[in-house]
């Protein structure tokens, strides 16, 4: 059974509307909330990552969720489960890490628990006021494609990390320890004036292209060259498909009217699913296409 399929019996089964971006928007209270799991051997290998980076990138796939909905994030909660032969100083390095990894935004409790291996869950708020909110469903025809952050650096990092190269290569690090797009989303959030669709890269680029393009009844026409990525990871020979697949980039992918300091990478017209335009040929992906390539926590 696919992860999808999982959201969506639980959205049926619940009936509920707030349930379908990337945090769940309260305006009676002013704020949003979202929350995210990283478990031991699905997210994370622990031999590959230090206490203080995994507690850095906990809090950063949060943040990432909040700033995708246009809201500022203000606080966070983390639950985390622990083995027995967890010694003190993991405690200690991994939440200097989420302290820093927070960008200032105030860690304030949460739960520790006993485990067979490290299951960690955070959950982030953040507050609405002076911002407009985004949904994935609020992309029109006539907006522009807009994207903030690099694409693929993060899962050519996750290549490398697995081949055992050395931790100090910039593509590692931004899989370790990825940069949120805070300044984007606070800009486009508290400037833009009209409905927007806006959502991250966390499970890569053209699945946050696809999910906008669904829910909104849309397509999504991108220029491949526009996509903003590190030239060094044209090294690889599958970079292309990193640009487009690799997942934890923790980008954000906006439908506007204008660009709002992020890069324009193509516009929304009528349709359905995402047209990529190479220099010499054009490939219309839909929905089952896009879902095909994509990593799944789930195997079927």
């Amino acid at each position: 059974m696919k992860e999808r399929e999982f959201i969506n019996i639980i959205k049926n089964t619940l009936n509920s509307k707030y349930i379908g971006d990337d945090c769940a928007y309260l305006p009676e209270l002013g704020i949003v909330v979202t929350q995210d799991s990283l478990v031991e051997g699905v997210h994370f290998l622990r031999e590959k990552i230090a206490p203080y980076e995994l507690g850095f990138k906990s809090a950063a796939v949060n943040i990432s969720d909040v700033c995708a909905s246009g809201a500022e994030p203000k606080y966070m909660t983390s639950a985390i489960s622990l083995p027995d032969n967890t010694d003190e100083n993991f405690i200690k390095e991994f939440y200097k890490g989420m302290q820093d990894g927070a960008k200032g935004v105030e860690v304030i409790g949460g739960d520790i628990t006993g485990a067979d291996k490290i299951y960690i869950s955070v959950t982030a708020i953040g507050t609405t006021a002076g911002r407009r909110i985004a949904s994935r469903k609020n992309a029109k025809p006539g907006q522009k494609i807009i994207v903030s952050g690099n694409h693929g650096s993060s899962a050519a990092g996750l290549k490398l990390l697995l081949s055992g190269q050395d931790k100090n290569n910039k593509f590692i690090k931004a899989h370790i320890m990825p940069d949120v797009q805070l300044e984007f989303s606070k800009r486009i959030a508290a400037e833009i004036k009209e409905d927007y669709a806006m959502m991250d890269t966390s499970d890569g680029l053209m699945d946050a292209l696809s999910a906008i393009s669904s829910e909104s009844g849309v397509m999504l026409e991108v220029d491949f060259d526009k996509i903003p990525h590190d030239k060094d990871l044209e090294s690889f020979d599958d970079w292309e498909d990193l640009v487009l697949f690799g997942g934890e980039d923790y980008g954000l992918v906006a439908a506007a009217n204008d660009a709002y300091g992020g890069t324009v990478i193509g516009k929304v017209l009528p349709g359905c699913g995402v047209k990529i335009n190479y220099k010499n040929s054009s490939v219309i992906y839909s929905k089952e296409d896009v879902e095909k390539n994509l990593f799944k926590h789930f195997k079927e």
